[in-house]
């Protein structure tokens, strides 16, 4: 599906980006260090007299060209001041869940009472239920008289919208009070497309164990910083659980082709035309996890099957395992063992220290360099770790018998456990998430193994080049 193109219009003046506390200044300030992919960004002498400080406000045509040059590479973000969400409308796409669905309109209105609510009925059993629930909120409703999934009911939506803007809110969520007007000032960039607030658990007392793992690493929880949104990027895509978007920038939306990761889909296509997409965790929507153990299980599989779906129209992009040359060779000999093993390891890493120094400056900084060698190799080593136990563990399983094979991928199993745990420490135990760690990916290798199956192509199980 085409996208329209951006406007060429610039930052406006009075945007205001402050450098992410991440980013590093080298060079006595005349580079900077960060990003995702993390990268030495050399700035002109005329960029460095603007940038004193760790903020930068737009005032001209320069300062606009070096804000947006920050913002894309991920190393400075939007400093904007909430305003009120005028000419929004909020698109409700919804199947049954009628008690939830007036939870959501409920919260909505007494957050936004002046803002227009569409629902789409996409086919509940029961459409004079979500019309009454519809009618005491004040919302317009649209009818699908058979469901066609909620690309379509968010396609209805936005094609009847008439504002310039529209937030999608699935029916499961309840926004936090003055969530949208943290999103609508993002909007006074003329480039941007969508922007996303963080997803964040609904309180709630729920049985069973997986509770409390979910809360802390749901896959729709993008975490706590701010970040842009593209793909082979920290923050590579944003869940349509709850999305504020440009109306024109969307062209026809989600495509209706894709019952699963359409959202990942319509953000890597907006990245690709050349929009912008962010992700901004001060807004905040709550959205109710599952509780039980199988449907949290059948919930991740089926997300694994969009992986193939996302193959076919993006390619690498979906790529499980991203690796330069340089760290497969080193992982590899390291994995062989013994002495010979680490001494080839090692030779890799200083070949590849030697090589990039002098593309950091003059004289060549070794520290530097060894220091992005060192991060970079540790970073593919998890994601290798990730990927035994994650995406390629139906080929993993019957090289077990054997003993070698069988401690690196107990080893990999707690390593990986662990480090994801660490964040998460004062929220949930040790076990319960080493516990649901391995399940959801069980579940998630599964169901990307079945997708690729069904579409009789290897492309999401293939590693990638970094780009």
């Amino acid at each position: 599906m085409t996208l329209p193109a951006p406007p060429a219009d610039r930052l406006p003046d009075g945007f205001r980006v402050v450098l992410d506390p991440r980013t590093r200044r080298r060079d006595g300030g005349a580079a900077l260090l960060g990003g995702s992919p993390l990268r030495l960004l050399r700035l002109a002498p005329r960029a460095r007299a603007l940038l004193t400080g760790d903020a930068l406000t737009v005032t001209d045509p320069t300062t606009a060209a070096l804000a947006a040059r920050l913002l894309d590479a991920g190393l400075a973000h939007p400093h904007l001041p909430p305003v009120d969400p005028a000419d929004v409308t909020v698109v409700v796409p919804v199947k049954d869940r009628t008690a939830e669905l007036d939870r959501l309109l409920r919260a909505l209105r007494a957050d936004l009472p002046g803002t227009p609510l569409l629902v789409v009925d996409d086919g509940s059993a029961d459409p004079a239920a979500t019309a009454g629930v519809c009618a005491a909120s004040g919302a317009r409703v649209i009818r699908h008289a058979t469901a066609r999934g909620p690309s379509a009911a968010r396609n209805a939506g936005l094609a009847a919208a008439t504002t310039t803007a529209v937030a999608f809110v699935d029916s499961d969520c309840v926004p936090v009070p003055g969530w949208l007007g943290v999103l609508a000032a993002h909007l006074v960039d003329p480039r941007l497309a969508v922007v996303a607030p963080r997803v964040v658990a609904l309180p709630a007392d729920r049985p069973g164990w997986v509770g409390a793992y979910e809360d802390a690493v749901s896959a729709l929880d993008m975490g706590p910083r701010p970040a842009p949104v593209a793909p082979l990027t920290g923050v590579s895509y944003v869940p349509s659980a709850a999305l504020l978007a440009r109306r024109t920038a969307l062209g026809g939306g989600f495509d209706e082709d894709m019952q699963v990761a359409e959202d990942v889909d319509l953000v890597w296509r907006l990245a690709a035309a050349g929009w912008r997409v962010r992700y901004d965790p001060v807004a905040r929507v709550a959205h109710e996890h599952p509780a039980r153990t199988g449907a949290w299980l059948r919930r991740r599989a089926y997300y694994g099957t969009g992986a193939a779906l996302l193959a076919q129209r993006h390619g690498s992009a979906v790529a499980p395992v991203v690796m330069s040359p340089w760290s497969a060779a080193a992982w590899g000999l390291a994995l062989l063992g013994g002495r010979p093993g680490l001494l080839g390891a090692a030779a890799v890493l200083g070949g590849a220290t030697a090589k990039l120094a002098p593309r950091l400056g003059d004289p060549p900084p070794a520290g530097l360099a060894a220091t992005l060698v060192v991060r970079g190799s540790w970073s593919a080593g998890r994601t290798l770790a990730r990927s035994v136990t994650r995406h390629h563990w139906p080929l993993v399983v019957p090289l077990l018998g054997t003993r070698r094979v069988r401690r690196l991928v107990l080893a990999a199993a707690a390593v990986d456990a662990a480090g994801a745990w660490w964040p998460h420490r004062h929220e949930v135990g040790p076990l319960r998430f080493a516990a649901g760690r391995r399940l959801e990916d069980l579940a998630y290798g599964a169901g990307l193994w079945r997708g690729a199956l069904r579409a009789r192509s290897v492309r999401a199980l293939s590693p990638a080049r970094p780009r």
